[in-house]
């Protein structure tokens, strides 16, 4: 949320969006491991250690985010089409357990709001309950978005947060990305298996998978503009010493996705790398059949 949306506010400034904080999570399945945090004025979390990562739940977005805002907008109402594909990728690739919002597969168009079916005394004070909680939030708490606050009782509040079904169809883009990166996930054994991450500059990092028998995979997520690599010195991306190299099986810049197409490229043999930005790619050995694009 912090790195797709830029905001810091309440209970998100226990983060700051970097790319470390992605690969450090992806790694250890929490980024909380027993340091001190500043909001709560104690230690936060424990060491994960000896934990399989498939016991984390990893997620985009849930009920309390989204409840916990100003108007329940969903992620991808918030941040840039490429990135949001990115981050998807992210989600449904890394070794936790990924978590879907009801609808996140289709993009719903609906928001999520509070609400709550109570007698009226009670729903007055759940209403003034949720303005002084959003009070956390500085640019909730100006007499301008308090005002604005959504009464949670009111039937039009339920009624603008159900989802229409419809949109599973009328959203095939958004279906179809998620379709296949579970597909990459259940096919490739790498995303599986070890994982290990680096940084490519400020804006873009990689994870590769390994696995003993399929070998290696790599995810490429860049937040920011085109990335030229030149050379590509990172270790992480030189390809297994029996294979020729790494070729192309996936972009999130896919027009299938929606995306803005993927332009030809080369990962061997060339001087340079080049990541499109706000994108996500995987790359896989050359021998499994695949030519680098």
């Amino acid at each position: 949320m912090v790195a797709a949306t830029g905001r810091r506010e309440a209970y998100y400034t226990d983060y700051r969006g970097t790319l470390q904080e992605f690969i450090s999570t992806i790694r250890r399945g929490f980024l909380w491991q027993g340091q001190w945090n500043v909001r709560q004025g104690k230690r936060r979390g424990s060491s994960t250690s000896g934990i399989d990562r498939s016991r984390f739940i990893f997620y985009l977005q849930n009920h309390d985010q989204l409840a916990n805002s100003a108007r329940g907008e969903r992620l991808h109402r918030l941040t840039s089409p490429g990135e949001y594909r990115a981050l998807t990728a992210l989600l449904l690739l890394g070794s936790g357990t990924p978590y879907l919002f009801q609808g996140q597969e289709f993009a719903a168009s609906s928001p999520f709001l509070y609400f709550g079916d109570l007698e009226p005394k009670l729903a007055e004070r759940m209403h003034q309950g949720r303005r002084k909680f959003l009070k956390q939030f500085a640019s909730l708490a100006t007499p301008e978005m308090q005002a604005r606050v959504i009464k949670p009782n009111d039937p039009a509040t339920f009624a603008r947060s159900k989802l229409n079904h419809s949109e599973r169809e009328g959203h095939p883009e958004a279906y179809a990305l998620h379709e296949d990166l579970l597909k990459l996930r259940r096919q490739h054994a790498p995303f599986r298996g070890a994982v290990d991450g680096a940084t490519l500059g400020s804006t873009a990092f990689v994870l590769r998978f390994s696995d003993s028998r399929e070998g290696d995979r790599l995810l490429l997520v860049n937040l920011g503009a085109d990335l030229h690599l030149d050379p590509p010195a990172e270790a992480l991306l030189a390809p297994p010493s029996d294979r020729a190299g790494w070729g192309l099986l996936w972009s999130s810049e896919d027009p299938r996705y929606g995306g803005g197409g993927v332009p030809p490229m080369a990962y061997e043999g060339e001087d340079a790398w080049q990541i499109p930005g706000r994108s996500a790619m995987v790359l896989g050995p050359l021998d499994l059949g695949h030519e680098a694009r």
